[in-house]
């Protein structure tokens, strides 16, 4: 369909791309110099670093709405499914199983282990539900009459605040990896990095789409992502705290992850027909992060 088409903007915007990528690049720079400078604890580091490089793959994924007005329905599917697969990798591969070995490492029984991170799955995913009732059972008419541009539907904020609280597990599981000590933190903060970077564009796609202006739209998809450091910090200086806490906060991290694919990426990916591409691209992207996991970690 012709609304389903590609349509790159005028070279002014794609000057504005270049130019935010540019910036962001700087400032990524500037950041990792003056932590160096600041030289705190280097797992608290390594998890701000990680929540970092998931902040830039969001904001990476909404400079491109400064070129691309709309996405195809197709591929905006498609890459909801890999993006489905790559969590769904990392909460196996990076969460699950490194959680199960963490808690046999604190002297319990494997039974007494995969029972605790059983609970802890529960646990994670039943939080994030209650966060998701308060989302949605908020009064969205009147958050929106708060803004500057009340035109922008309800529902569209709702949207945008939901993706920004599934960014905090995702935080979370990067923050109790590196805070562990554990040998595939980077790998996971790069898997989370890959599948952000579809959210962001999203984000920022909807938001234009609902007419608010590009440049501003880029800036709010790029702003969702800025959860994941502070999640990450927060979970890695708890971690470090206690490392009875390690098994457990792998298990919320996944419990919650898993709820946020079951519950909302791979419907949404496969609500609109394009249910071969969506199951592809997770097949995809699960393999992808497998490989990140198993073989680069």
């Amino acid at each position: 369909m012709g609304t389903e088409t590609l349509a790159i903007g005028s070279g002014r915007m794609f000057r504005y791309a270049v130019g935010s990528l540019l910036l962001l690049a700087g400032m990524t720079l500037l950041v990792a110099h003056g932590l160096q400078w600041l030289n705190p604890e280097p797992r608290l580091l390594r998890a701000l670093q990680g929540g970092a490089i998931c902040a830039l793959g969001t904001a990476l994924g909404a400079v491109l709405v400064l070129v691309i007005r709309r996405m195809p329905q197709a591929l905006s599917d498609t890459l909801l499914g890999f993006g489905a697969g790559v969590m769904l990798a990392a909460t196996a591969f990076s969460l699950i199983v490194p959680g199960i070995a963490a808690a046999e490492s604190l002297g319990l029984t494997p039974w007494a282990a995969s029972g605790l991170i059983c609970f802890g799955i529960l646990l994670g995913a039943f939080g994030l539900y209650l966060v998701d009732r308060r989302v949605s059972g908020a009064s969205p008419e009147m958050l929106v009459d708060t803004l500057e541009h009340p035109v922008i539907p309800p529902r569209i904020w709702l949207f945008v605040f939901a993706i920004i609280a599934h960014n905090i597990p995702e935080g979370m599981a990067v923050g109790v990896s590196a805070g562990g000590g554990m040998a595939d933190a980077d790998s996971l903060a790069m898997g989370i990095a890959l599948q952000d970077v579809p959210e962001g564009l999203v984000i920022a796609l909807v938001l234009a789409g609902a007419g608010m202006s590009r440049f501003r739209a880029f800036l709010i998809g790029a702003a969702s992502g800025l959860v994941e450091p502070v999640f990450a910090l927060l979970c890695a200086w708890l971690v470090s705290l206690a490392q009875v806490l390690l098994p457990l906060g792998l298990a919320l991290a996944a419990g919650a992850m898993l709820l946020v694919v079951t519950h909302e990426v791979i419907p949404e990916s496969r609500r609109h027909g394009h249910d071969k591409l969506a199951s592809l691209g997770l097949l995809v992207g699960f393999c992808l992060m497998m490989v990140m996991d198993t073989a680069l970690g």
